[in-house]
């Protein structure tokens, strides 16, 4: 069947906006097939640092006739009615008069014939350019479209064959649909004339143009591998680098170029950053695993010498930069990590919350409180981290490369003679920054990264900046995983209401309005996303975290693990039934009766001997429920209330709650909500789902 192929043609797209502007294509394409009532089979968008293309195999040659059945009034409506139905209609619609259940009834049937599908590809495409939505766009000349970058031309086929349109550029001229292609910037001048998908590809291809980042991707890869390992070196692996890369050439190139061994004392994240940020090169790795002085280069071009002349351009770009990059390195190391935190004093942390400075203040104050819960910490250590954290935020070197703030601290802090664990809890502390990075394990750094996350979640709790459904500028929900991460991998038993109090202290009166538990709330909430990973269900964590406001994120995690392993026992999965047969008669009595039965059975209205023997197995499991909680032995407690199975059971088979004796029915739903507590001593058992 026909395809459709379009190009749209400009200057340079930016790496970062191509993937997404080539599904976007293909989404308002594809809607707009599908609202015009055009089938396909499958549609492939592309993109490359000048062009965006999309592919539509399977299109019909025209569209579909399409008839509509449209109800009128009754056939007895008055005149004027009858009229102004029948002058909506178009010219030669037929008009039935049908038997309803509401009457006789007038229906218009409306048939239209479909027109060729390629009258209509024209306004598709047209719509579609206008209503590309990129992330930052222009208007050039003095025409009123906008996009991304000047748009140079429009390739539109249909079945081999132009289709005609045109975008309206406003006061500049239109720009008409054609069916030519350029190629490669530099190693083409010539101009394609094109027919199919196939010979687009084609031709693009013998005119120096990947067209499908895919395989841009792969050349690299296996282009940079190589000559690596022809060097004996790795490469250092960076699929972000690699994506990047993949969206500023058309022609991909690889080339190897050389340090100079004067930049090697500078520490290795210095260079592989400036090479990353700046100059977009792959660092490449000696067989150790250690930085190599070699650097690898992506061209956009086959160059007649073989690209020696490109390598000692990017050799001498790199040489300028590592130089800045080595001076910033010698000056920083000129002055102490410590010298340099009171400039801490001139930098803001936040409008409400003061400086920088005094945001370290309350770390260090706060990592001393915490170390009391982390074995093995060491407080003036603990003191010392916390007091040189931010301290490299004032270093020429973060001033150029932000991201390595922490990273250089460290560096730093290790040239001053800080010790190692000093040294290691200023670069830790921003970490972990996200599911998949380390989560710090040493005493120190664990002190301070717990107690600088902390410092930031309640101060903007207190000033009410808290994380909404589409906004959290803050970072707030990564902070609040972060803190998750350290305590539960490091199983630390840190009471988070007194952390909470005890970091609210800090602020002094700019923490009046701070609310622990809702905060404490928010903890929950991550931590169902944190568990919802590992396969735990939500509801698990709500019915341990709702029933007691557990601030103790171990002991939490240990009573869910137990819990699930509980419910989905048979024991367990009948007793939850049992539960919500329970609490659901409970909650009907005692919306009937505007009373509570949360109140002492009196055993001397039995009448049944089950209900003496579910009072006492009441009795008895909550005695052994509570000691195991006390000792922390879930797994014990959840076996306390297995033993309730068959006792419950028993009684509702026997035992009629609603009896005709107004007494004896108090009695036994006073009994229901003793089954209701004594669950509930373990957990709210109301919150699990199923």
């Amino acid at each position: 069947m026909p395809e459709l192929l379009i190009e749209l043609f400009s200057e340079e797209i930016p790496a970062r906006m191509q993937k997404r502007a080539s599904d976007d294509l293909k989404r308002l394409v594809t809607d707009g097939l599908k609202a015009a009532g055009l089938k396909f089979t499958s549609a492939d968008a592309f993109a490359t640092p000048r062009r965006l293309a999309l592919v539509v195999d399977g299109l019909p040659e025209k569209q579909p006739d399409v008839r509509e059945e449209r109800r009128g009034p009754r056939a007895d409506a008055p005149e004027k009615a009858l009229a102004g139905f029948k002058g909506s209609l178009p010219d030669g619609t037929k008009v039935e008069v049908r038997e309803t259940a509401k009457g006789t009834v007038l229906y218009a049937i409306v048939e239209k014939k479909g027109t060729d599908t390629a009258s209509v590809l024209g306004d598709i495409v047209a719509d579609t350019v206008r209503k590309l939505p990129w992330q930052k766009s222009m208007r050039w000349g003095e025409g009123e479209l906008r996009y991304v970058r000047p748009l140079q031309s429009v390739l539109c086929l249909f079945n081999g064959n132009p289709v005609q349109g045109k975008i309206e550029l406003g006061n500049r001229k239109d720009l008409t649909f054609g069916t030519q292609v350029a190629g490669h910037r530099f190693m083409s001048d010539g101009i394609y004339t094109i027919t199919s998908f196939d010979g687009y590809k084609s031709d693009l291809l013998n005119a120096k143009v990947l067209l499908d980042a895919a395989d841009r991707r792969a050349k690299i890869e296996t282009d940079l591998n190589a000559l690596a390992d022809a060097a004996g070196l790795g490469v250092r692996d960076d699929p972000g680098l690699l994506d990047e890369v993949t969206g500023l050439v058309e022609w991909p190139v690889v080339h190897l170029g050389a340090i100079d061994d004067e930049f090697m004392e500078v520490p290795n994240e210095v260079l592989i950053t400036s090479m990353r940020s700046h100059q977009k090169y792959f660092s490449l790795l000696n067989l150790d695993g250690s930085l190599a002085p070699r650097f690898g280069v992506v061209a956009n071009m086959e160059a007649e010498d073989g690209g020696k002349a490109i390598v000692a351009g990017n050799e001498r770009v790199l040489r300028a930069r590592l130089a800045d990059a080595k001076f910033f390195w010698d000056k920083d190391r000129k002055a102490s990590l410590a010298s340099k935190a009171p400039s801490l004093k001139g930098m803001v942390f936040h409008a409400k919350l003061g400086t920088l400075d005094e945001k370290v203040d309350r770390v260090q104050a706060l990592a001393v409180e915490i170390a009391a819960y982390v074995q093995s910490a060491d407080k003036d250590q603990v003191r010392s981290a916390a007091r040189l954290t931010k301290a490299d935020l004032v270093t020429d070197m973060v001033g150029e490369f932000p991201e390595l703030q922490g990273v250089m601290g460290r560096y730093y802090a290790r040239h001053d003679g800080e010790s190692d664990a000093v040294a290691e809890a200023i670069a830790d502390h921003y970490s972990p920054q996200g599911p998949n990075d380390r989560c710090p394990s040493a005493p120190v750094s664990v002190c301070v990264a717990l107690a600088d996350k902390i410092d930031t979640l309640v101060g903007f709790w207190a000033i009410d900046e808290k994380p909404t459904g589409s906004r959290d500028p803050y970072a707030l929900r990564r902070s609040a995983l972060g803190v998750i991460r350290l305590i539960v991998e490091n199983e630390l038993r840190v009471p988070l209401t007194t952390v909470f109090a005890q970091s609210a202290a800090f602020f002094g009166s700019a923490a009046d309005a701070f609310d622990g538990p809702d905060l404490l709330g928010f903890f929950a909430d991550r931590m169902k996303v944190h568990l919802r990973e590992q396969g735990v269900r939500h509801d698990l964590v709500s019915s341990i975290f709702v029933l007691s406001g557990e601030d103790d994120l171990v002991r939490l995690l240990a009573r869910v693990n137990a819990l699930k392993d509980f419910v989905v026992s048979d024991d367990g999965a009948n007793l939850l039934t049992a539960y919500k047969r329970a609490a659901n008669i409970l909650a009907i009595e005692e919306k009937k009766d505007d009373a509570s039965y949360d109140a002492v059975v009196d055993r001397g209205l039995f009448v049944e001997d089950e209900e003496m023997r579910m009072a006492e197995a009441l009795e008895q499991s909550l005695a052994r429920a509570a000691t195991a909680i006390a000792a922390e032995e879930f797994a014990a407690a959840m076996s306390a209330l297995s033993e309730l199975r068959g006792p419950v059971d028993t009684f509702f088979d026997v035992v009629t709650v609603n009896a005709e004796d107004g007494a004896l029915r108090v009695n036994r739903l006073k009994l229901l909500s003793e089954i209701r507590t004594t669950m509930n001593q373990v957990a709210d058992f109301s919150q699990i789902e199923g």
